[in-house]
């Protein structure tokens, strides 16, 4: 059984400006089904090669695969469904299979307005996926894909109308089972631009222990688990010699970090992590810094306790600055993000998050447009203040979201202004006389990875919406699609469908259910009651959109 793995071709202007980032998604798959017996993969990057939809259809039309799977984060949905389209147009007989974070909670939006789509895999996809071509090739999957879990499909026996999604698969317990297969990527395309070298993302682990509310990582992975610290050194390892480059859990993540101390292996390395990771390993810092570790992102999210607790994030401000001169201590390169962009966002606020970046001080910073994941818990605490659907901006630095106080091209404009004050003094009064030569270089390649794609007009898609400047902001098209519309799904059917699905986090929302329940009964004690409830949901319906 031949199959093909693609990778869609969507750009945004985000974390791309700093290279190529190899899609590690499909070395995980490839390496999973080869060790299952499932040898014959190929994989079409259309995101790195800059491949047309014609493209892709040649390398189709070549390889004659049996199955077709895209991935899809939310932005690449409608590109992704176009080219499992393309499959179908060049074989009928091919089984078009999508998987992702969007599919997984989105399936039934997904698969009626691409009803071309056999399967989207749910949550987890390397013991699913194998599963599905296992019953595709005994033929279990044309003749009963009930069987199949951890899927969901339109149901041909209701003539296509019924969508479907099947009981859960359990998360991978033991991530070591999983022996990636990195020799799948062209390597020499994924190069890290501060640097100059060759990039990978190994997994050291999925999931999360937290659950922010802007965020749905910790529900597509549904566990938290931890990889052994030497099996992904050996990973690391296996990565420099055969390709040339490449937190939370304590206890693990120090023995990493000994580990890669020990083996002397050439590698700089950078993490997403906490706040209060920081805080917690603060006398360890040295010892990350020692084993390679030069970069890590802090989700400091906001600038006021206020936005901090809405987002359920569990720091403080006075954390987040503490915890930005620690790194800057240890000669880690520190990067601050805000998420920006809500509908409470004014120019007080901006500037504000402008002041405190100034006054943490981290070596970067970076200010996201807020972009509420219809699979979140806050998109669903926002309700029909979302009004755009047009998932292709879904992407972090399109403004999704309209201000109260605020048109989208002023937002847009306020937050290239903090980024042009933030960096021209980094790059006149800092970057340049870092004494730490190696922390120097980096920025310095950051500094030049910014500027080219400030020049190329690709950083924050800015040359699409046609933004040049303050001067400009009259001219700022967005181009939304208005026909992207979003129909809310039966929340009967989905409790019936999720029923089995968040594990880890079930105690947790139980509690922040019953915490609201508690605030309601309140309210209604002090007077509000049913009627007022009502009157206000009522008032709610009849606000014209903005």
């Amino acid at each position: 059984m031949r199959i093909l793995f693609l990778h869609p071709n969507y750009h945004s202007g985000g974390a791309e400006i700093a290279g190529n980032w190899p899609p590690a998604w499909v070395a995980y798959l490839t390496g999973y089904l080869k060790a299952a017996g499932y040898t014959d993969v190929h994989f079409v990057d259309a995101m790195t090669h800059h491949l047309s939809d014609e493209q892709v259809r040649e390398r189709i039309v070549a390889l004659q695969p049996d199955v077709v799977g895209c991935t899809a984060i939310t932005p690449a949905i409608y590109k992704a469904e176009r080219l499992l389209q393309v499959a179908k147009e060049v074989n009928p007989a091919i089984v078009t299979v999508l998987g992702g974070i969007h599919g997984t909670f989105m399936y039934p939006q997904v698969l009626k307005e691409a009803p071309w789509i056999d399967a989207i895999v749910r949550g987890e996809g390397e013991q699913v996926f194998l599963n599905l071509v296992r019953a595709i090739e005994d033929g279990r999957f044309a003749a009963d894909p009930h069987a199949v879990h951890g899927i969901a499909f339109l149901d041909k026996a209701t003539g296509g109308t019924q969508v479907v999604a099947t009981p859960a698969e359990p998360p991978i317990q033991d991530l070591d089972r999983i022996q990636p297969d990195w020799a799948i990527l062209e390597w020499d395309k994924y190069i890290y631009i501060p640097m100059g070298v060759r990039v990978a993302i190994p997994n050291f682990a999925r999931g999360c222990p937290f659950t922010c509310s802007f965020c749905s990582q910790w529900k597509f992975w549904r566990d938290y688990r931890i990889r052994e610290p030497k099996a992904v050194v050996d990973e690391i390892e296996g990565l420099v010699k055969n390709h040339g480059e490449p937190t939370i859990h304590r206890k693990k993540f120090i023995a990493f970090c000994e580990e890669l101390i020990e083996r002397q292996l050439p590698v700089l390395w950078g993490i997403n992590t906490r706040v209060t990771d920081i805080l917690r390993d603060e006398k360890l810092l040295p010892l990350f810094r020692k084993a390679g570790l030069v970069h890590v992102s802090l989700g400091t999210e906001a600038a006021a306790q206020l936005k901090l607790d809405r987002f359920n994030k569990e720091t403080t401000i006075e954390q987040n600055k503490k915890a930005i001169r620690l790194l800057r201590e240890a000669g880690i390169v520190t990067e601050a993000q805000f998420i920006v962009g809500l509908e409470n966002e004014t120019a007080e606020t901006l500037e504000e998050t402008y002041r405190m970046a100034r006054d943490w001080n981290p070596d970067m910073a970076n200010w996201a447009m807020y972009t509420p994941w219809p699979f979140s818990d806050l998109f669903q605490e926002l309700g029909d203040k979302v009004e755009v659907f047009d998932f292709e901006k879904y992407n972090f630095v399109t403004p999704i979201m309209k201000p109260d106080a605020m048109d989208r091209a002023e937002l847009l404009d306020r937050v290239m202004n903090n980024y042009r004050r933030f960096f021209m003094n980094k790059s006149f009064f800092q970057y340049p006389f870092e004494k730490d030569k190696v922390k120097r270089k980096y920025l310095m390649g950051c500094l030049k990875a910014f500027l080219k794609s400030g020049f190329q007009r690709t950083f924050y898609d800015l040359g699409r919406v046609g933004y040049w400047g303050p001067q400009s902001k009259k001219g700022v098209d967005f181009a939304f699609d208005a026909s992207r519309t979003f129909t809310r799904a039966d929340p009967a059917a989905l409790a019936e469908a999720d029923a089995n699905w968040v594990t880890m986090h079930g105690p947790k929302i139980e509690h922040k259910r019953r915490k609201g329940e508690d605030i309601a009964a309140a309210a209604m004690a002090c007077g509000g009651g049913h009627e007022q409830l009502a009157e206000e949901a009522d008032l709610r319906d009849q606000r014209a959109p903005a």
